[in-house]
């Protein structure tokens, strides 16, 4: 008998060794799908609830939880989860007496990183206020555009942004808008100070009347995503798509012990709706950081015992490219949770730092359809999985990069990419994975609709990525099309810096594209432009323009003068061979600019500078 048992129990070993050998991610997929199930459930519990449970609902449950537990550490103070419930009460009081803000009135928050971010966002949610998170680096037209696109008629702005707003202060006045400094006091007439004011308020809570009629399908939040418009486009975010965003910390492992360490600006999806949401979801302590700091990084996760990081490609490189300590593997971390990086850096990231479970995401703010790398799998953004496609369907299409538009067959239908080819993304948009749009921007919304995709009459979202799936179902992301590139962890859109470059005096036309460089995630700004008929390049002007009107990551760092700029037989700007191309003065014959920050102008390009960028000792 019990040679009988020995030789069962070594064919057990023997079946299960083998079944690991044919699926080696097997248990890894197997506890990603209970887990996405369990939240699908949970989503749709909510959904269809006669009282709707917000993600504030859940933050007040967990306050009655544990008061005490501390939400929030910044810059050496803490912050419970009763001390930030009690402010956020202060703050929708405040604005009730100040800015008469009821339910469904949009807030613009103009705000750096801080836990008054937090807390007003709570204050607004409390009075049924829907928030458009406004990139803090924006300034004058792009400023201004943003802020009407949601439709608010009140802003919110941090105390050292105030020479931004009063830059466009005229237009606000103007436009009867409401502007509110987190300030003590402020003698700029038209701006109105309102930290007194909410110092000063009661810290009693709300009655939930004040947005009784907020549902899961009301507008939450307005996210900012650059576009082929030349400006931001405001994505409408719904309190559904806020439910789901904040999974994904649960999707991936995360649980209520954890500590979540957010350094990513809070305007942005990530930063806002993975980590700090994400966080009241798991109940759990965040760090926040006003902003990246290599040198601060492991010191800070060492002293508040993080568990758990977030991370963009940039982020993770600048950390691989400071100076080796002895004490680099001596942290809490298990778990990094971001987007962008690149293969090696991934690699050196884990052979510095350790074993750290790296979940790379693939995810649009206003797109229906994502993936988490749940496997570890280095240089994947996800993996296909039939429980996944079954609740949002998706299709990888064969698309034409010169012409920049899918490839359809005779029918007029797209065709599906295989295993190993490169496709363009979209997913298909139904009642369950709904496509909602752009504030006040029904030709944008459009554009990222496609139609007759599979069969006629159906309707997809474009993601304007490019992905491939490999024979063993993981996804990469290759690249993105059309008129925007991302670097520094922010998408730049081509048709806003095109504007600001033809404001130059000698500049007649320009063609804006990135361009990879060696040692750098994404690709930097680069423009071709043509000059007006016997001028030369003014090096002065240019530089004044784009540093005054634009963000650093988006200013174009190369110029390239041509004679003439290339069009399709659609007068849509050729941009592919540009790309190509690069910046290599060796291999270009047209005159080449550099912008050089030392000396406050365009410079030309020479080898020599080349060479320094390849060598990274001029830094980007």
């Amino acid at each position: 008998m019990y040679i009988w048992f020995t030789v069962l129990a070594g064919l057990a070993i023997i079946s299960l060794s083998f079944i690991r050998t044919l699926f080696p991610y097997l248990g890894d997929d197997f506890a990603y799908i209970l887990r996405s199930i369990k939240l699908g459930i949970r989503l749709t519990k909510y959904k269809k609830g006669k009282l709707f449970y917000s993600v504030l609902d859940c933050f007040l449950d967990a306050v009655k939880r544990h008061p005490n537990k501390i939400f929030v550490h910044f810059e050496g103070r803490e912050y419970t989860y009763e001390e930030v419930d009690k402010q956020s009460n202060k703050v929708a009081r405040a604005l009730q007496a100040e800015a008469r803000l009821k339910e469904g009135d949009a807030v613009a928050l103009f705000l750096a990183n801080e836990p008054s971010f937090i807390w007003i966002w709570l204050g607004l949610a409390k009075l049924g206020c829907p928030a458009a998170l406004l990139n803090f680096n924006i300034r004058s037209k792009s400023l201004l555009h943003c802020f009407s696109c949601c439709g608010a008629k009140v802003i919110i702005a941090s105390e050292e942004l105030q020479g931004a707003v009063e830059e466009v202060l005229p237009t606000l006045t103007e436009q009867g808008i409401s502007v509110f400094l987190l300030s003590e006091a402020c003698s700029t007439q038209g701006i109105n100070s309102l930290s007194d004011k909410i110092s000063h308020a009661s810290d009693q809570p709300l009655s939930r009347d004040l947005r009784a009629n907020v549902t899961i399908r009301s507008t939450a939040l307005y996210i900012y995503t650059s576009g082929t418009t030349g400006l931001p486009k405001a994505a409408v975010v719904t309190h559904e798509r806020v439910w789901a965003a904040s999974f994904i910390q649960a999707a991936c492992g995360i649980t209520s012990e954890d500590i979540f360490y957010i350094n990513l600006p809070l305007y942005h999806s990530a930063g806002f709706l993975i980590g700090m949401v994400g966080s009241i979801e798991r109940g759990i302590t965040i760090v926040l950081k006003r902003k990246f700091s290599a040198s601060q990084f492991w010191d800070d996760c060492r002293k508040y015992n993080v568990t758990v990081m977030q991370y963009i490609g940039e982020t993770m490189r600048y950390l691989c490219n400071t100076p080796r300590k002895d004490n680099e593997r001596n942290h809490r971390v298990k778990v990094a949770i971001g987007n962008g990086v690149r293969t090696d850096i991934w690699t050196e990231f884990l052979t510095r730092f350790g074993e750290i479970k790296v979940r790379e995401l693939y995810a649009a703010t206003e797109g229906n359809i994502g993936f988490i790398n749940y496997t570890s799998k280095i240089g994947a953004v996800g993996r296909v999985n039939f429980v996944h496609k079954f609740f949002f369907p998706y299709t990888l299409i064969r698309f034409d990069t010169e012409k920049e538009e899918p490839v359809r067959n005779s029918e007029g239908l797209c065709i599906e990419a295989v295993a190993g080819e490169t496709g363009l993304m979209v997913g298909r948009i139904t009642q369950r994975s709904p496509f909602i749009g752009y504030a006040g921007n029904n030709q944008q919304t459009e554009k990222k609709r496609l139609r007759d995709v599979m069969k006629k009459g159906d309707l997809y979202f474009n993601t304007g990525d490019l992905l491939r799936f490999d024979d063993m179902n993981f996804v990469y992301f290759m690249d993105r099309v059309g008129d925007t590139f991302r670097w520094k962890g922010e998408n730049v859109a081509t048709s806003e810096v095109a504007d600001i470059l033809t404001l130059v005096n000698s500049v007649s036309e320009t063609n804006v594209y990135g361009v990879k460089v060696e040692g750098h995630e994404g690709r930097i700004g680069m423009a071709a432009v043509t000059l007006k008929e016997g001028e030369d390049f003014d090096c002065l002007h240019a530089y004044k323009q784009v540093v005054n009107y634009l963000p650093a990551y988006a200013r174009p760092r190369f110029i390239r003068i041509q004679p003439c700029l290339e069009m399709t037989g659609t007068f849509k700007m050729k941009k592919v061979k540009l790309v190509e191309e690069g910046f290599n003065p060796a291999h270009i014959e047209d005159p080449l600019y550099f912008l050089d920050l030392a000396k406050k102008s365009y410079v030309p390009l020479t080898e020599d500078i080349y060479r320094a960028i390849g060598a990274r000792e001029i830094k980007l």
